[in-house]
């Protein structure tokens, strides 16, 4: 099958012919793709910034957003069954573990991250487990929900998090609106009563923004100044999608007092002084990916068409211009990357 690998740091990815993935234990399941989102994250991979963290063996395959059809599963297997439409959640856990039992599955203690530590899905066929399926209509095509997997998800897992702390009359600035932030936007659209400022140095990023029901947009090429009055004196909530070059300061500063700034995209540094963070009294929150059900809750309101996934779509062998076109802020929405086997 044909996938996409990456052999050495700093150097793009090559689209190498390899065996196909086969059942070696009975929860395993093994998903013909259908679609593979293209993230951010890829790029940092390809950076090197998750060797300290993961320590992948080079070369494997890159792809953690994936959707497609199941085509076989172990002996365990109860919950999906051949043919099945699935989108995966990005990690395999063992459901077993402290945090696994409390439902947290993006700190399972004895996970793997398919695209990040060991095989993902930029290629014809997967192998994950039963825990990471969610089986779906089978109306849903994989290219039109593939990058909810990761993209919708972590976006979705933020809003969730911040749900009490937006009730209507407050405020939230979403930075960015890029293949995170327009899933945010619509996800507060749906979840929250807040009014909604979306900050993005794009025109075309905003124009998307606007049309997914922002109430304010800010081009921070040149209107970052007019923040603060467009909020009325600051968020209550800032959501950072982006994480880099500059967005981590900005996001502070659009902060009221009592606010929360929530890192989501990264890559950069938060550095405020702790007398800061006393004396305005805010928080700085975390987000990591998210839980198995906030992806259940997420295609349920996928199928309700209150989440739409804006993409570009690739074929498979144009992966790594795709990462290019990400690098060089030419996609707006999320690329889409799909095998040969699917046209």
């Amino acid at each position: 099958m044909k996938a996409v690998r990456v052999h050495q740091y700093h150097q793009d990815p090559r689209i190498d012919d390899v065996d196909e993935p086969v059942i070696a234990g009975p929860w395993d399941v093994i998903v013909e793709i259908g679609a593979a989102g293209l993230c951010r994250t890829d790029l940092h991979v390809i950076e090197g910034q998750w060797d300290p963290i993961q320590h992948p063996p080079l070369p494997y395959i890159l792809g953690h957003e994936n959707a497609g059809w199941v085509r076989e599963v172990g002996s365990a297997v109860t919950n999906v069954a051949p043919g099945d439409t699935v989108i995966m959640h990005p990690l395999v856990t063992c459901g077993l573990c402290l945090p696994c039992r409390a439902g947290q599955d993006s700190h399972c203690e004895n996970s793997t991250f398919p695209g990040l530590n060991v095989d993902g899905g930029m290629a014809e066929f997967m192998r994950t487990n039963a825990r990471s399926v969610v089986k779906l209509d089978p109306s849903l095509q994989p290219a039109e929900i593939a990058a909810l997997a990761d993209a919708g998800l972590t976006a979705y897992h933020a809003v969730r998090k911040a749900v009490p702390l937006l009730p209507p009359g407050s405020h939230a600035v979403v930075i960015g609106s890029g293949g995170l932030g327009h899933i945010g936007i619509q996800s507060l659209k749906a979840l929250t009563g807040a009014e909604i400022t979306v900050l993005d140095h794009s025109d075309a990023a905003l124009e998307l923004a606007a049309s997914l029901g922002a109430d304010h947009t800010v081009n921070t090429s040149h209107d970052a100044g007019k923040l603060l009055e467009v909020t009325g004196g600051g968020a209550h909530v800032v959501f950072d999608f982006v994480g880099e070059q500059g967005t981590e300061a900005l996001g502070i500063t659009a902060l009221r007092n009592r606010g929360s700034y929530y890192s989501i995209g990264y890559g950069g540094a938060v550095n405020v002084d702790t007398i800061e963070i006393i004396s305005r009294e805010i928080s700085v929150v975390g987000n990591l990916v998210g839980t198995y059900t906030d992806l259940v809750e997420l295609m349920t309101l996928t199928s309700k068409g209150k989440v739409t996934l804006h993409t570009q779509v690739y074929d498979l062998q144009d992966a790594v211009q795709a990462m290019h076109d990400l690098d060089n802020g030419k996609l707006v929405g999320r690329g889409i990357l799909v095998p040969n086997h699917n046209k």
